[in-house]
């Protein structure tokens, strides 16, 4: 299972993707901000761009780098990223679904007031703050449509309240293990109970 946290900057995500990881000792928190980072490092100016999520290589190392924890760790992952991008985010999504992922999406929204007053308090270098502060329109216009569901509430709310709520959305007893849906093949001829016939 993944649990993908989505939301505006400023509307919690990482606080709740880690107090679910807290309370889901088994889960790990998989930042896809980190490949973006590293992207960042080693493409060359001629094919930066101001958003790695641009890039067609971080939705694809996302994808990836997802499946790939699943595999080899076995254990469920907790995503906090924001992803506004309606085409970006089903790339992803679809791209997880069909390498046989149980996504679990949840988007938090916040009010433009809320979101503007938690940028500007929170420790970020001068451009970061700037661009960030910019992208909440954008975001929270976004985040706001059916196509990013399911919403949670967190205005005015304790993180431990909107962890809480996204766990009860979560099957019961929580995984304790991942791994990714078999996917069922066409028989063939050279199926035993087929050329038997």
């Amino acid at each position: 299972m993944l649990v993908w946290i989505n939301g505006a900057f400023g509307a919690g995500k990482t606080s709740v993707a880690n107090v679910l990881a807290q309370r889901w000792p088994e889960a790990l928190i998989f930042d896809p901000e980190q490949v973006g980072f590293m992207l960042r490092r080693v493409i060359p100016e001629t094919h930066r761009t101001s958003d790695f999520q641009d890039l067609p290589l971080w939705r694809q190392l996302t994808v990836e780098t997802a499946v790939g924890l699943i595999d080899q760790v076995h254990r469920p992952l907790i995503v906090p990223m924001t992803m506004v991008d309606r085409a970006y985010f089903e790339e992803i999504i679809e791209g997880l679904t069909r390498a046989g992922v149980d996504v679990r999406h949840f988007a938090l929204l916040a009010c433009q007031r809320t979101l503007r007053r938690r940028l500007w308090f929170r420790w970020s270098l001068p451009a970061s703050k700037r661009w960030t502060l910019r992208q909440v329109d954008r975001c929270v216009e976004a985040l706001a449509s059916p196509a990013f569901a399911v919403h949670v509430n967190a205005d005015d709310r304790q993180v431990t309240e909107i962890a809480a709520e996204i766990l009860a959305a979560l099957p019961s007893p929580l995984p304790t293990r991942a791994s990714r849906a078999t996917r069922l093949r066409a028989p063939s001829v050279e199926d035993p109970d087929i050329t038997a016939r």
